[in-house]
């Protein structure tokens, strides 16, 4: 037992010798992955504010007034510019100076003070559709507002007491993000996608960029076994890849202010299957790829586009094709981001999310289970 450990030890003694000799590569594996969760926090954001709007009031009425008074003291909406005709809003959109257009045209005060439907035009630009369905949804909701105003005005204005009247107070509350930050939701995902991209990489590459030296041959023909071989080499990007983990982790909450509610325990248990799939996939790479060039490349689309479009991460798997639903039951992020978002936002226990353990469990077990057999076949 003593001479296998010593044989594994060194093993990856030689591996940390290796990337300890490549500062690049070390680099690429510590410091490159906290650069990406800053450059994607930051950059990436689904908080639409201060859309910029521009007005055009033809009726230039109190009633007009008050009602793009709304639209200017909303934080959703910043008006960029008062026009004078249809031909300035058209300029607006083409220009991209301005996403939304509020149009009143004469006769809306009119139109009020005979109890008549005042029209009023919200012209959004679709170009952008998350922020022009708030758009709709955000000038709806302030008509509605609006609307609500001027009809308890014309009710009191011919002596009705509305004071009487019944009313509907809905009291709305966000669960797990009250703030909605996009912070909260994103850094969890992006530790995920991260890690996977990462893990799969460096292993694709770097054990075909030794067999393409000759050393991985030579190392074959020693006293090591296959297996003893095959756990010293993955070993040390092991333990890297839980290192990257809390170091992510630990950025997320202290700089960015992630709340982490739920069980450390069901994080690091997801953390641990996680990674020794992702290991195992590029294992699978490294076992098929026929050079350092492919492996480059297929390593990076099998961990991002899968991490990026069917893990969860920035799109609701709901929303997607069936087809790509299950498509999406291959690749581990899927299990994780769930694991990762439970822990973070809802508070989570291994309980509750023993399915996603389970599903990690079984997927480290065959793919690394496929990865040896692929590996030595091609030995």
């Amino acid at each position: 037992m003593m001479s296998l450990l010593r044989r594994i030890a060194a093993v990856t003694r030689k591996e940390f010798i290796h990337i300890r000799r490549d500062p690049r590569m070390l680099a690429s594996i510590l410091v490159l992955p906290v650069i990406q969760l800053l450059l994607f926090s930051y950059a990436i954001s689904f908080d639409v504010t201060d859309v910029p709007t521009v007005i055009l009031d033809q009726d230039r009425s109190a009633e007009s007034r008050d009602y793009l008074a709304s639209f200017e003291h909303s934080e959703f909406f910043r008006v960029v510019d008062h026009i004078e005709s249809d031909v300035e809003a058209d300029r607006a959109f083409d220009t991209g100076s301005a996403k939304v257009a509020v149009i009143i045209r004469p006769g809306f005060a009119d139109a009020i003070a005979r109890g008549d439907k005042a029209d009023v035009a919200v012209l959004i630009d679709g170009s952008e559709p998350n922020s022009a369905q708030l758009g709709r949804a955000y000038a709806s909701a302030l008509s509605s507002t609006q609307d609500r105003q001027i009809l308890v005005g014309w009710a009191e204005s011919r002596g009705m007491d509305v004071t009487s009247m019944g009313s509907l107070s809905p009291q709305i509350r966000t669960w797990y993000n009250p703030d909605r930050r996009s912070a909260d939701f994103l850094i969890p995902g992006l530790m995920v996608v991260i890690i996977m991209i990462v893990t799969i990489q460096q292993t694709a590459v770097s054990l075909v960029k030794e067999r393409d030296q000759g050393t991985f041959e030579q190392l074959t023909v020693s006293p090591i076994r296959r297996g003893e071989l095959m756990v010293g080499k993955v070993l040390p990007w092991l333990i890297l890849a839980f290192v990257e983990t809390a170091v992510i982790v630990a950025v997320g909450v202290l700089l960015f202010g992630v709340p982490l509610r739920g069980s450390v325990l069901a994080l690091a248990l997801g953390s641990v299957l996680f990674v020794f799939s992702s290991l195992a996939i590029g294992l699978l790479i490294s076992a098929r790829a026929s050079s350092v060039e492919f492996a480059n490349m297929a390593g990076l689309l099998v961990s991002f586009l899968p991490g990026f479009m069917l893990s969860g991460f920035a799109f609701s798997l709901e929303s997607i094709p069936p087809a790509l639903q299950f498509i999406s039951y291959l690749f581990p992020g899927r299990y994780m981001v769930v694991i990762a978002r439970s822990v973070f936002l809802k508070g989570a226990d291994v309980a509750t999310v023993l399915p996603q353990l389970g599903a990690l469990l079984v997927y480290a077990l065959v793919s690394l289970t496929l990865a040896s057999f692929a590996y030595s076949r091609r030995l």
